[in-house]
């Protein structure tokens, strides 16, 4: 990693250390969703996720459209691909149980 990265792994990381906003990117894994859809699956208010999928866009995490009335939101599948990745090698190789990967 380039030196003086810390302020950006600091947005990056904050960005994602959110239970909302990982339930979207884990969602967001099988495609493109419209918020109200993401809102209805998740059991939220869309007005929570439509701020969260705010904040991912701002650091390019997700991307979104509108189409009509509704806003479509699109991973970046290169970054959400290579975490979630990174999660589950984590996971497998360093986890003993999910229980303790809340503490790793």
């Amino acid at each position: 990693m380039k030196k003086g990265m810390n302020e950006v792994c600091y947005g990056f990381f904050s960005s994602l250390a959110n239970p909302t906003r990982l339930a979207i990117l884990e969602r967001l894994r099988d495609g493109e969703m419209n918020v109200s859809g993401l809102a209805a699956e998740l059991g939220l208010e869309q007005s929570m996720v439509s701020h969260n999928v705010k904040l991912l866009e701002e650091c390019g995490i997700v991307s979104s459209e509108r189409r009509g009335k509704e806003k479509y939101v699109t991973p970046d599948r290169e970054t959400v691909d290579a975490l979630f990745r990174v999660v589950e090698r984590h996971s497998e190789r360093c986890c003993a149980s999910k229980a303790n990967c809340g503490r790793c």
